[in-house]
């Protein structure tokens, strides 16, 4: 029994308006931007940055700390350019959150960012860890102190994996409305198929996860977003807000199909996390095609400004 379908498939001709769109958008802005005199922030005090690495307070360089995240975050294979926009998307989260508290401790995991010392690289690349290393790091060189603001102020720079053809509002996620965190199309996310994937439940299984006391599914229910994502999930009366039915059930994303059949629940998804923000895989396909870091991020990020 088919409970749910997509609603938005890749389309070829939105993708090449898009295309065509971005360099417009991303030339006026830098025009309007060109004499702009430089914002001062709390940046310029903050060389080093505090990280709960392997449960241990480590006082860093923050150029260093970001080479660890671009690492952790971004695959070293990916573009140049998607590898600059990585490096400044997660110094300005780390700038984010300092300037919110200066005592403030950045974890390691997805709670922050994630991020594995050179030890660990060495690790798990072996014998491409020069090659790695060295392209990452000219990443975040070549992007020094560089940071993303809206409004004169360091923006909140949630990125993810890899969108269902279209990124999300903030407050369809966070629960915080942010005008520089807007759905935008992200079609460019098909050349990797949207990372689809089928997960199985047994009936009783998909119920206790749910913590729904019943051994059968009476009915279900999937109301979605303008995006596709699920907004709400209803299981036998009881409704779900679409992210926490995804961490319930340990899901890739909220973008949803859900089928039953001989007493198994199959689960479709597409696009691999929260969908805020940049896309890392539409980062990486717009560089392929030409892209420069500055104009990913100003596309993918409403109205932001590069400051360094």
């Amino acid at each position: 029994m088919l409970i749910t379908s997509y609603q938005h498939r890749y389309n070829e001709e939105n993708k090449f308006i898009v295309e065509n769109n971005v360099k417009e958008e991303v030339k006026i802005d830098t025009k309007e931007n060109k004499n702009e005199d430089k914002i001062v922030t709390e940046k310029e005090e903050t060389k080093t940055v505090d990280i709960i690495y392997n449960d241990e307070t480590i006082n860093m360089n923050l150029e260093d700390y970001v080479v660890g995240v671009v690492a952790c975050e971004m695959p070293a294979s990916f573009d140049i350019e998607a590898l600059k926009a990585m490096a400044i998307a997660a110094r300005t989260f780390a700038l984010y959150k300092i300037n919110t508290n200066k005592n403030y401790k950045l974890s390691t995991t997805t709670k922050d960012q994630c991020y594995i010392s050179v030890d660990k690289m060495k690790k798990n690349w072996g014998n491409s860890f020069n090659k790695n290393y060295e392209k990452i790091k000219t990443a975040v060189n070549e992007t020094q102190n560089q940071f993303m603001t809206y409004n004169d102020k360091v923006i909140l720079s949630f990125y993810f994996s890899i969108s269902n053809g279209y990124t999300e509002n903030c407050e369809n996620v966070f629960s915080q409305k942010l005008d520089y965190l807007k759905s935008v199309d992200s079609s460019w996310d098909s050349e990797y198929d949207y990372k689809e994937k089928t997960v199985s439940f047994t009936e009783k299984d998909f119920l206790k996860k749910l913590g729904i006391n019943s051994s059968t599914i009476n009915d279900i229910k999937v109301n979605k977003s303008k995006t596709g994502r699920a907004s709400t999930v209803v299981v036998n009366g009881k409704s779900f807000k679409g992210t926490n039915f995804r961490t319930l059930l340990g899901l890739r994303s909220t973008d949803v199909e859900i089928t039953r059949k001989d007493g198994k629940v199959y689960i479709d998804t597409k696009g691999y996390g929260h969908g805020v923000g940049m896309s890392q895989y539409g980062a990486n396909a717009m560089a392929k095609k030409g892209y420069s870091y500055d104009e990913i991020l100003k596309y993918y990020y409403t109205g932001i400004k590069i400051n360094e």
